[in-house]
C-alpha cells in the first residue's frame, strides 16, 4: 500500500491525532503507563506465587524442588521486589500530583504535604499492626480467620481514618480512592521487600548450598518457609480491594470530600 493511499483512507476516516503539548498531561501519561507495566509484573508475580508456584513445588520431588527452588526464584524475586518498588514509586509521584491540584482548588498548596504525611503515617502504623499477624505462631493466633479479621480490622480502620484525614470537598474521587488503594500498595510492597525477599533470600542460599556442598537445611528453615508464606497469601489478598480502589480512581466515582 502507496503512502497516498494510507493518507486517503486517513482522511475518508476522519481520524483526528493530537497530542497534548502541556508538561502535566505527557508526565501522567507516562507515570500511569510505568506504573501499569510494573504493577502488572509485581501483582502477576504475586498471583504466579500464589496460585501456580507453591501448588507445583509442593508436588515435586524434594531432590528436584532442591534443584530447581534457588533458579526459579532467584529471578522471579528479582522481578517480584524491583516491579514493586517502581510500581509504588511512580504511583506516589501520580498521586502527589492529584493532591497537588486538589490543594491548589482548596485555595491551599500546603495541603498537598499535609495529606500525603497523614496518609503515609496512617499506613504505617497499620503495617506495624498488621506485621505481628502474619508471624508464624502457635494456638489460637495461627488460625487462619483470626488473622483474616485481625488484619481486615486494621485495613478498614486505616482505611477511614485516612478517608477522614483527607476529606475536604475539593477532595477528588482519585484522591480518595488512591489513599485506600495506594495504601493497600504500599502495605504490600513492606510485606514484599521487609518479609518475602528477606526470607526468599536466605531460602535461597541455604537451599543452594544443601544442593551444591551437601549442607543441611537449619532448623528456622521450616518457620522462615511459613513465614514467607503467610506475608505472600497476605499480600494476594490485599490486591483485590487494591485493584478495585485504584480502578474506582479514574473509572467509578464512589467517594465524595
Amino acid at each position: 500500500m502507496s503512502f497516498h493511499s494510507v493518507a486517503f483512507v486517513y482522511r475518508e476516516l476522519g481520524a483526528q491525532i493530537s497530542f497534548p503539548r502541556d508538561v502535566l498531561s505527557n508526565e501522567q501519561i507516562v507515570l500511569r503507563w510505568i506504573h501499569f507495566v510494573a504493577g502488572i509484573t509485581w501483582v502477576g508475580l504475586l498471583y504466579f506465587f500464589n496460585l501456580i508456584g507453591v501448588p507445583a513445588m509442593k508436588q515435586l520431588e524434594p531432590a528436584v524442588r532442591a534443584k530447581m527452588f534457588p533458579v526459579l526464584m532467584t529471578r522471579a524475586m528479582w522481578w517480584f521486589r524491583w516491579s514493586a518498588l517502581v510500581t509504588v514509586l511512580v504511583g506516589l509521584r501520580y498521586f502527589d500530583e492529584i493532591l497537588a491540584v486538589d490543594a491548589q482548588n482548596a485555595g491551599n498548596p500546603a495541603l498537598a504535604w499535609r495529606w500525603l504525611g497523614g496518609w503515609l503515617l496512617v499506613w504505617l502504623v497499620a503495617y506495624a499492626l498488621v506485621y505481628p499477624l502474619q508471624l508464624p505462631s502457635q494456638g489460637i493466633l495461627n488460625h487462619p480467620w483470626i488473622r483474616a479479621v485481625g488484619i481486615s480490622l486494621v485495613v478498614i480502620a486505616a482505611s477511614f481514618v485516612v478517608l477522614g484525614l483527607n476529606a475536604n470537598p475539593q477532595a477528588s474521587n482519585a484522591h480518595l480512592a488512591i489513599s485506600v488503594g495506594g495504601g493497600l500498595g504500599l502495605l504490600m510492597l513492606l510485606n514484599a521487600w521487609g518479609v518475602v525477599w528477606r526470607v526468599q533470600k536466605r531460602l535461597i542460599a541455604w537451599t543452594r548450598a544443601s544442593v551444591e556442598q551437601g549442607r543441611p537445611m537449619p532448623p528456622e528453615a521450616e518457620r522462615l518457609t511459613r513465614w514467607g508464606f503467610l506475608a505472600s497469601r497476605v499480600g494476594f489478598w490485599l490486591s483485590f480491594p487494591m485493584l478495585f480502589f485504584m480502578a474506582a480512581a479514574e473509572h467509578y466515582p464512589l467517594i465524595g470530600g
